[in-house]
């Protein structure tokens, strides 16, 4: 089980087509702060429908994705 699940199925349970996310909002979803690892797990996130945008560390924010 990935320390990323929790932000997965919330991802997936948005429907949205595109949406964006803090680095604190996804902490407080995950109850961790966001770490390297994220880069390493991000490819789970495919098998929800969804896939990881851009990340930027100048704003603390992810992009998510829906794949088509």
């Amino acid at each position: 089980m990935s320390k990323y699940n929790k932000l997965w199925q919330y991802v997936k349970d948005s429907g949205k087509p595109s949406f964006k996310l803090t680095f604190e909002q996804i902490q407080s979803i995950l109850g961790v702060p966001i770490d390297h690892s994220f880069l390493t797990y991000k490819k789970e996130l495919k098998s929800c429908g969804y896939e990881v945008g851009k990340i930027s560390m100048k704003e603390k924010t992810v992009i998510f994705n829906k794949i088509d």
